[in-house]
Formats: structure tokens, sequence, C-alpha cells
């Protein structure tokens, strides 16, 4: 039998154990981890340090930003736990519930997937994101990070499955690949008997890779080919503006909500629009345009159609002017990754208009898109942002990890 396979099969058998275990008792297992983390934290950063300089070079420095870890980071991630650790748990949560004309009861409840695997890439905060989810949710996680975390992640989980036994749980409930081969990849992507639901969170590579392969049902997180539309009336003040777009584009460039592409009405462009541009080359964003930004600007590169589509996680950013809001909406949904899409406009039409038709999992009148998040939705910490229809679009947080099921309640009923 394979690593891969045993680890599998060692999941689902632990997967059970947590279906009698109660809410104050996961909570105290969580706490345990959030502490063993900032514990241990010498020991997680000094073999972060091996992986960020075994990638240097090899990655773009968003990338290298993703991987590394400090002190403060550690203390992030462990505060993150804590919110998880407050939230309200979802399992036996009754989601509907009526009686029927027979006298048969009907309660529909959440309910826990069972094993849950998380195939990632660069940042180690997820693997303590998936697995503390995962566990209150009620399911066993199995994960697969990118070779270029793999001695933290590897120490993360090493710590977290202590954690476990020493709390009398089955250390594996959280388990992780310890290589980083496709082909254990492709593997657990085959192993359906075992696994519930596979997550791929990382690039447009590996989400396409994982749902053209997989055997088991997927839940896209999708990448970030967000975008800011600028509508030719607007009550916010030009400052406001200018702050909200550079903030999406900068504050954050290498996470997937941060924008990637500004669509400018025309009549907005050479005021506003070009307060904004100008604010973002301060910042040192590199700007590619279409041939009427084009002419604004002698020393811009013109946006090729291929740029339109690309996630950049960059200081990089595509600018297209358009006639209105409709041709904004066309433009984003054939362009875009439905993931997050804003428009600013004090124009009730257009922002009912753009947020009926943007077909995305969020999407913002007036505000950045730097907001699609877990944390910042009041959900806690998230397991990846999904941005396909079934079973959850948008930030995956606790309850979006669990699913359903039918109890019926009878009387010694038959059905005629």
């Amino acid at each position: 039998m394979s690593i891969v396979h045993e680890i599998a099969e060692k999941a689902k058998k632990a997967s059970y154990f947590l279906s009698g275990i109660k809410t104050g008792v996961k909570n105290q297992v969580l706490k345990n981890i959030s502490i063993a983390l900032i514990e241990n934290s010498h020991e997680i950063i000094n073999a972060n340090k091996k992986d960020c300089a075994a990638a240097k070079g090899n990655i773009s420095e968003s990338l290298l930003d993703r991987l590394t870890l400090n002190t403060e980071r550690i203390k992030s991630i462990s505060g993150s736990i804590l919110e998880v650790v407050s939230l309200n748990d979802p399992v036996g949560e009754v989601i509907f519930g009526y009686d029927l004309p027979n006298g048969l009861t009907l309660k529909n409840i959440r309910v826990p997937f069972g094993v849950i695997g998380m195939i990632f890439e660069a940042r180690p905060n997820v693997t303590v994101d998936s697995a503390v989810l995962c566990l209150k949710a009620g399911s066993a996680v199995i994960l697969r990070g990118s070779s270029s975390a793999l001695n933290t992640n590897l120490k993360i989980v090493e710590i977290m499955r202590k954690c476990l036994k020493d709390s009398d749980f089955p250390e594996d409930l959280i388990q992780l690949i310890p290589t980083a081969s496709r082909e254990d990849a492709l593997e657990l992507m085959s192993l359906r008997q075992y696994i519930d639901v596979l997550i791929p969170r990382g690039g447009k590579g590996l989400i396409e890779s994982v749902v053209r392969n997989s055997k088991i049902p997927v839940i896209e997180t999708g990448i970030g080919n967000c975008h800011i539309y600028i509508d030719s009336k607007f009550s916010l003040s030009e400052k406001q503006v200018i702050d909200i777009v550079v903030n999406a584009k900068t504050q954050r460039p290498s996470v997937c909500n941060a924008a990637e592409k500004l669509l400018i009405h025309r009549a907005a462009l050479e005021s506003t629009g070009k307060a904004v541009i100008d604010a973002l080359r301060k910042e040192n964003v590199k700007i590619k345009g279409c041939p009427s930004v084009m002419k604004l600007y002698s020393d811009i590169e013109e946006a090729t159609e291929e740029d339109w589509y690309e996630e950049y996680l960059d200081l990089k950013m595509a600018v297209k002017v358009v006639e209105n809001t409709k041709e904004a909406v066309e433009h984003i949904n054939k362009y875009g990754s439905m993931h997050s899409d804003s428009i600013i406009t004090s124009d009730y039409e257009n922002a009912m208009y753009f947020t009926s038709n943007v077909d995305s999992s969020t999407v913002y009148v007036n505000a950045s898109t730097r907001f699609t998040d877990g944390g910042q939705f009041g959900m806690g910490a998230e397991i990846g942002i999904s941005t396909q229809k079934l079973h959850f679009r948008g930030p995956m947080g606790l309850r979006q990890i669990t699913t359903n099921k039918f109890i019926v309640y009878g009387s010694g009923q038959i059905r005629e």
C-alpha cells in the first residue's frame, strides 16, 4: 500500500471519531494548537528559513512573501485559530424542518463532510487554517502543500498532531502528504472511497489540474482577476476614489482579492481617471493600457488580449476605457475570474445593473475588493474563496465546509 493510500485510509477511520465530540472539547484542542504554535515558533521559523532559502530566486517575490513566516505572522495565525474557537459550531445546526401531513417530522441538519483533501501552494498559514477549520467542522483533513513550503508544513503538522495526541484525539485527523511529487498528488485525487471532497487553493494551473484530474468532487477556490469600474457619476470625493483603487491594488498585491484591472468610463478618464492612474504610478504600479489610456501616457505599454485574462499578483494593472456600465459588465464577465469586482458610482440604476449582472462571487459598490476574506466578513479563518456555483460561492468559512442530511422521525408510517 502506498503512503498516500495509507494516509487516506487512516483519515477515513479517524473521521468517525469526531461524530460524537462536543464543541467545547473541539475548542479546547484548537486552543492547545494556538498555544503550541506560539511556543514552538522558533522551530517553525527555522524550518521556514530552509524553505525560503531554497525558494529564493526560483519563485517570484510576491510568492516568496506568501511563503515567509516570522514571529508576528505566527502570532497572527495563532490568533486566527482563536477566532475559529469563538465561532458557533455548525455541526448539528437545524437548517430547516417541518411536519408532513402523514405525521412524519423532517429536519435538515448540518453534518461534517467526513474527509477533506486540501491541495495548495506556498502559504503555510493555509496549513493551519485548513486543519483547524476542518477539525471544528467535524472532518479529518489531508494536506498536500507545495514543495517550496514542505519543511515548514512538516513542522507545523507535527506540532498540531502532537496536540491531538496529547488530547486523546486521533493524530490522523490531521495529515500531510510528506512529498511534493505529482504522482502522489494524482493518487490523492483518485481515492474517492476515502476522501469526500477536494479543495484546491492556488494558481490557475494548480486549480485546472485538480479539476481535470480529480475523481473526487472538487470545490474550486479560483484565481482573482478582480476589477474596479469607475462610473461617470459618483458622490465620493476624488481622494476617496483614489484611495479605493490604490488600496485594492497595492495594500497586498500578492493576494487573490487584489484588483488587477481598472475600467474607467470615458467621461471620467481625463479627470478622476487620470488622477487615479497617476496615484497608482506613484506607488510603482506598472500600468498597461488600452489605446485611449496610451494617448494620455507615452511611456506605457499596450495591454494585450492575454493581459485582460491574467492575474498579476504583482504591482501591475491593466486599464481600459469603456463607454458605459453595460460594456464594463460585459468585459468583466468575459475576462474576469468570478471572484470580486467593484463599481464606484452614485447612479442607483448603474449600481443595481452592475451588482445584478456581474457574475462573480462577491460584488462591491464604492469599496475596495480587498474585503473578500473570511476574517473581514466576520466568518473567521477561511479555507479558500470559492468562485464556482456549487457547493458555495465566496469565502469558505466554518459553516461552508459542512454538508447536510435529512433526519426523519416517524411513528410507524408506511408508504401506500
